[in-house]
């Protein structure tokens, strides 16, 4: 990844899980500390274990990460056990993990949609993934696919009107439990 944005934020917490999901809450004070209340694309160590991710928000100021099988095995991660984190918020954004049934449509898009979608930020591309991914009702995330795609064909670079710094996993979301905790 690029160039730094802003100091790194050194913290301890616990992995914990909520629902099927292990995940990370930033403390507070390490939350406040990143440029955004939505969406934070960092560079990172967990226990010294280095890798990048895109923190997520957590719907009340805050902040969370999902931590994944590898970063459970590098950093000897376990949960309700203290580990040291770092992150560093970057001014690049990772590309974004791009559904099956969003780059299915990608795919058999017209070119002029793929190119917009090639020329648009990693960011922006995270945003449309994130609208997609928004839902767990089947048929409004079909939905979100179909316009996503006629959003794009008429030029839009990003969705609209929805709220950046809103948890848009279903899971975490939905459950009312990623909130409960703070």
């Amino acid at each position: 990844m690029g160039t730094k944005t802003a100091a790194a934020v050194r913290f301890k917490a616990e992995p914990e899980t909520v629902d099927s999901a292990m995940i990370v809450r930033l403390p507070k004070s390490a939350s406040e500390r990143l440029p955004s209340r939505g969406q934070v694309a960092v560079r990172a160590t967990a226990n010294g274990h280095e890798f990048e991710t895109v923190i997520e928000p957590d719907g009340t100021r805050g902040h969370w990460l999902r931590v994944d099988d590898d970063l459970v095995r590098g950093a000897g991660l376990a949960v309700g056990a203290k580990a040291d984190f770092v992150v560093e918020p970057r001014s690049d954004w990772p590309e974004p993990d791009v559904p099956a049934d969003l780059a299915s449509a990608l795919a058999q898009a017209p070119p002029k949609i793929r190119d917009i979608w090639d020329d648009i930020t990693p960011m922006a591309r995270w945003e449309w993934v994130r609208w997609v991914n928004a839902t767990a009702n089947p048929a409004t995330r079909q939905r979100r696919v179909e316009v996503s795609i006629s959003k794009i064909d008429h030029g839009k670079r990003r969705p609209c009107c929805f709220d950046l710094s809103a948890c848009t996993d279903p899971e975490l979301s939905k459950s009312g439990k990623l909130r409960a905790a703070n």
